[in-house]
């Protein structure tokens, strides 16, 4: 069932070509993880992620458990506050992609990289749940939007955070829509 609702995410991320333009450099990948998930292989996720071909989105392959360590660390410390926030996927970080999540009614938080403990950084891994602790705490509940402005050797990033791939697919097609749309 997760590997399907992928699918159907891939799809309607693929038909968008205002999708691609919102694609980071180290391009994108959706999660989604299974009910009471522990580890990484108990989330799925795009083996090699979404890049861009020919302007237009592209699944490098199919869903599968165990493809992206990085989104599914961040899904697996989401769940630890909300066992319902199962998937999420990344996107550029740009200000006014931030300002639409806002004006749209998204709870949004953020942390700063900078500020990360260096034993947090040089443990392979723990910079998700770092990071995810520090946005809850910002706010004060579960965000829909967690974002971040960079650091040394880091790509600044949003993640957009929800209940299923399809959900958040949908939200990362409009959000595009409506950044290109301003942008005119």
């Amino acid at each position: 069932m997760i590997v399907e609702k992928l699918e159907m995410a891939v799809k309607i991320l693929e038909q968008s070509p205002e999708f691609a333009e919102i694609i980071p450099e180290v391009r994108s990948n959706i999660v989604m993880a299974r009910k009471n998930a522990q580890t990484i292989q108990d989330v799925a996720g795009i083996p090699g992620r979404i890049t861009t071909v020919n302007g237009l989105p592209k699944a490098v392959a199919q869903p599968d458990y165990g493809a992206s360590s990085h989104m599914a660390r961040l899904v697996l410390s989401m769940m630890k506050h909300d066992p319902k926030k199962r998937s999420a996927l990344n996107i550029k970080y740009h200000p006014h992609l931030v300002e639409i999540c806002k004006k749209l009614g998204l709870i949004v938080s953020s942390y700063d990289r900078n500020q990360e403990p260096e034993d947090v950084k040089i443990k392979e891994g723990n910079s998700m749940s770092w990071g995810v602790e520090m946005a809850l705490a910002s706010c004060g509940t579960i965000p829909d939007v967690i974002y971040h402005t960079g650091g040394w050797g880091k790509e600044p990033m949003i993640v957009l955070v929800g209940k299923n791939p399809e959900e958040v697919a949908q939200m990362a097609v409009c959000l595009a829509k409506l950044f290109l749309t301003s942008k005119k």
